[in-house]
């Protein structure tokens, strides 16, 4: 028998789509906490707060441990993971001094801390977010354990023979076939899977198959399996799979009527293969970055920026259209991007010195770096500069984004992903050179993202985006994977920018999966990840 092989395999080997929202567990722990009481150590307990529409509620909370200043919290968080959705926590640390309800006025709060879920699960360091905190002047750390907990973990491929079968045919050999059962926690069994029949064959080699591992054993390698064969049993473990790989088949009315019974055959595990199905989460977790970036559409059917009708009117009291969506979807994007710096582009504009019009132009003007540290404040800036004009190009910045992910792509190591964001108020003119360089990008490390901007009539861009029928380059090549999501804004006029990018971003962890699946590429180890952010430690207790 081989022994156990481990492949990354794409989510359609197993005939379906990969499941992006996870479940996540956060378990905490502090060193170093400020000792508040006179005679004895403070009895620490942590509080676990979420957001929701602007409102902080209690989550969960751990047991208080007596008269301890490095507590390790037995209790166990679980947290429902979205990519597409900023997550916000608090966790605040209480010095307990009676049994009343945590946090009133007889306890001491020690400090906390405000971050997001998603800034937990991309900065671990072998699973771990520390956090350094001060509290009058006092050091002490805050630290999160966070763990994905519902991952498929992927699937198996078996294949059984067997020799010296009974014969329980009259006129011929026997027909055999296999079932494996999955023995249940409440005693009962579930079939698993059913193999072909070999006709007339007492030493029968089916064919291989495949089977998920929660099908088979709830992801549990210990738990005992059944198998049947032509009216024999026998019981195996996958954990011990790779030392024993023959059992024999007995028949329990044999195995009493008979003083020197055996057995009625042996079956033969001739192969194993165990595929991996990696999961956004396991990526993430090993250190990959998403790097994002804006293209702002800057034609001149945008009205020029000092009207107030222009979409690019720089209102003092709210942002316009361009901003609204940028700010949406980075907001979520940050938090998986160390450095916190964007690449902002623009095009459709003529451009200082010479005022030639591009289509691909750093907004911050430098061709050197055209990462911003202030994406917004760049765009500001960026207006007063430049002379709106047209046509409406998209096709260069997304073969420059495509090249910059290729040439890091030659890693071949998941530690970048590319998020393209595209804002633009027309229909784009240049539409075969754009499916041609989407038909290219979607070989690459990124998902592109088109905001319409607007009231124009957007009917034709639903093309770029393949949810209706797989997009095609001009001479008939296909996408190798769907990388563009296309929504009009004004669908989400009345909604709240949470809404817009819960739309766009939902599909982007599939698409990261898909990626790197297809590429055979698997996460990098925890501990590789980036270093956690200066996170703002809570030092009183905040008021709504």
């Amino acid at each position: 028998m081989n022994d156990i092989q481990e492949a990354t395999s794409p989510a359609a080997s197993m005939g379906g789509p990969v499941t992006c929202v996870s479940k996540v567990e956060l378990r905490v722990s502090c060193k170093a906490l400020l000792d508040r009481d006179t005679l004895n150590k403070s009895d620490p307990c942590v509080i676990i707060m979420v957001q929701a529409q602007g409102q902080w509620t209690e989550l969960d909370r751990t047991e208080v441990i007596k008269s301890n200043l490095h507590p390790v919290f037995a209790k166990v968080f679980m947290v429902d993971y979205y990519f597409e959705e900023v997550q916000k926590l608090r966790f605040e640390v209480y010095d307990i001094h009676g049994t009343h309800s945590i946090g009133t006025r007889d306890d001491d709060f020690l400090g906390g801390v405000e971050c997001t879920l998603g800034q937990v699960s991309c900065y671990v360091i072998n699973h771990m977010l520390l956090v350094t905190m001060w509290r009058n002047w006092m050091e002490f750390n805050f630290i999160v354990h966070a763990e994905e907990i519902s991952g498929n973990n992927g699937y198996l491929e078996l294949s059984f023979c067997a020799k010296k079968l009974d014969d329980k045919d009259l006129f011929s050999k026997s027909d055999p076939f296999l079932e494996i059962y999955r023995m249940n926690d409440d005693g009962t069994e579930q079939l698993v899977h059913r193999t072909e029949v070999i006709k007339n064959n007492l030493n029968p080699v089916w064919e291989p198959f495949k089977v998920s591992l929660i099908s088979l054993c709830s992801c549990d390698e210990d738990r005992k399996l059944k198998a049947r064969l032509v009216g024999a049993l026998f019981f195996f473990l996958l954990s011990m799979s790779i030392l024993k790989v023959s059992w024999d088949c007995v028949n329990p009315k044999y195995k009493q009527k008979k003083r020197n019974y055996k057995n009625s055959g042996v079956v033969i595990l001739s192969d194993l293969k165990l595929h991996r199905v990696y999961s956004f989460l396991d990526y993430i977790m090993g250190g990959c970055q998403i790097h994002f970036t804006v293209a702002i559409d800057f034609t001149a059917s945008n009205g020029d920026p000092r009207n107030s009708c222009s979409l690019h009117y720089i209102n003092p009291y709210q942002p316009n259209e361009y901003l609204k969506a940028l700010i949406a979807v980075g907001e979520i994007c940050q938090d998986y991007d160390s450095d916190k710096r964007f690449s902002a582009l623009g095009f459709g504009a003529r451009i200082p010195p010479n005022y030639e019009v591009s289509h691909d132009f750093a907004i911050n003007f430098n061709p050197e770096d055209d990462e911003c540290e202030g994406v917004v404040e760049a765009y500001q800036n960026c207006l007063p500069k430049i002379q709106l004009y047209g046509p409406t190009n998209v096709s260069p910045i997304i073969s420059r984004i495509a090249k910059l992910a290729a040439g890091e792509g030659t890693i071949k190591d998941a530690s970048r992903y590319h998020i393209l964001l595209i804002l633009t108020d027309g229909v784009v003119t240049d539409m075969a050179d754009t499916r041609e360089a989407i038909v290219r990008a979607s070989y690459q490390p990124l998902s592109i993202i088109i905001v319409g901007v607007g009231n124009a009539d957007f009917t034709d861009m639903q093309i770029l985006d393949g949810d209706d029928g797989v997009l095609r380059s001009p001479k008939g090549e296909p996408v190798l994977r769907d990388i563009v999501q296309f929504v009009p804004f004004r669908d989400f006029k009345t909604a709240s920018p949470a809404a817009l990018a819960k739309c766009v971003l939902a599909e982007v962890p599939k698409q990261v999966v898909e990626y790197y699946s297809h590429r055979a590429i698997s996460p990098m180890s925890p501990g590789r990840g980036p270093s956690p952010p200066a996170l703002s430690p809570l030092t009183s207790i905040p008021t709504e």
